[in-house]
C-alpha cells in the first residue's frame, strides 16, 4: 500500500506532489531544492550552501519515512552549471558513505525557484 509522507523537516511541496512515498519497504524523496523548511525561503549563496541544505531536506524526509541516509539506493542531481561536479562530490560524501548508492548528476538550464542544485532519492526501510 502507498503511504505518503510530509514532515516539517524538509520544505512543503510547491506543487501537486508529495515529499515522499512509501511502497512496501522502499521511499521515494521527490527532488528536493535548497529552501529551509523553517523559513520557506530559498537558501543563497555558494553551491556548497545551497547542496547542503538539499540533502538535509532528503534526510528529513527519510527520517520522516523511517529511513535514514545510510538506506539510500539511488539519488539523482539535477545541476544548473556542471562546472560545480568535483564541489558535489565533496559535499556529497559527507552525506553518504561506501557503498554509495547509484547515481546520475545532469546538467540542466533551470530549476525551481532558480535554484541552482535539486537532489532526488530512493531508499528503503
Amino acid at each position: 500500500m502507498k503511504k505518503t509522507i510530509a514532515t516539517d523537516r524538509a520544505p512543503k511541496a510547491i506543487g501537486p506532489y508529495s515529499q515522499g512515498v512509501v511502497f512496501e519497504k522502499l521511499v521515494f524523496v521527490s527532488g528536493q531544492i535548497p529552501i529551509d523548511p523553517a523559513t520557506g525561503e530559498l537558501v543563497g549563496g555558494s553551491i556548497e550552501n545551497q547542496a547542503h541544505r538539499v540533502f538535509k531536506n532528503i534526510e528529513g524526509v527519510l527520517k520522516a519515512a523511517g529511513s535514514d541516509l545510510s538506506k539510500v539506493l539511488k539519488v539523482v542531481i539535477f545541476l544548473k552549471n556542471m562546472d560545480d561536479f568535483a564541489k558535489i562530490n565533496k559535499i556529497y560524501t559527507e552525506y553518504f558513505k561506501e557503498p554509495f548508492p547509484a547515481r546520475a548528476v545532469v546538467e540542466i538550464s533551470r530549476l525551481p525557484k532558480d535554484a541552482i542544485i535539486e537532489a532526488d532519492a530512493i531508499a528503503y526501510n
